[in-house]
């Protein structure tokens, strides 16, 4: 979701230490349960928009650990607007970029990877630049556990058709394919949704997959 910039975002970020951003993500490689101060699993979502999904996901599930990476700080700060009066422990903001993403974590540091309607990049030669390029995806297989999952949106159908054969050939199985999810919710009916979703599900079918290492 592209957002416009917004005037002195990093200083508004870091205003009153508050506890959701952490300012130099790449101190914590391999000591993010330090962070959260025990040894629950952890989930990040790469690209978290306004934050509607990681939000809600850290209200629900308390017993796992949230990090919410937006390349941009203009973007993040939207997501700070949001939880900034939560007591929310188990959520942290940062920002990252997710080509590089193996600098912020260590092996078998995450569980699970989501991936909420990605800039699609359309034209054929940005195509490494999509987040379920293979150029990510090695990415992710260098902080991913050996049982370790992507969870993947998209309205994009193109995208969608991109990441199923990027995703396959590059280690990973699929399941869990859904063509429009949204007329499948009685088969996932924990779907969360982004502000994203909420507009964009009534105009056309939203694409849906799980990724998990091949078994050797």
């Amino acid at each position: 979701m592209r957002l416009r910039k917004v005037k002195n975002a990093k200083e508004r970020l870091e205003v009153n230490n508050n506890p959701f951003f952490i300012s130099e993500p790449e101190l914590n490689k391999g000591k993010w349960n330090e962070v959260f101060n025990n040894t629950n699993p952890i989930h990040i979502e790469i690209g978290c928009g306004k934050g509607q999904f990681i939000s809600t996901l850290a209200k629900l599930n308390p017993d796992i650990n949230y990090i919410a990476i937006e390349k941009f700080d203009s973007v993040l700060l939207r997501c700070l607007e949001k939880v900034i009066d939560s007591d929310l422990t188990n959520l942290k903001l940062c920002v990252m970029d997710a080509q590089m993403i193996s600098n912020y974590f260590k092996q078998d540091e995450v569980k699970r990877i989501y991936l909420n309607f990605s800039d699609p990049w359309p034209k054929k030669h940005h195509a490494k630049r999509r987040l379920t390029s293979p150029l990510f995806l090695e990415q992710y297989k260098l902080i991913l556990d050996k049982k370790g999952e992507i969870f993947f949106k998209t309205d994009n159908r193109g995208l969608f058709e991109y990441s199923l054969e990027s995703i396959s050939n590059n280690g990973f199985s699929i399941s869990n394919i859904s063509l429009d999810l949204h007329k499948d919710l009685e088969k996932y009916p924990d779907n969360i949704t982004t502000e994203f979703e909420d507009k964009w599900s009534k105009l056309g079918p939203i694409y849906r997959l799980e990724a998990r290492f091949k078994e050797e």
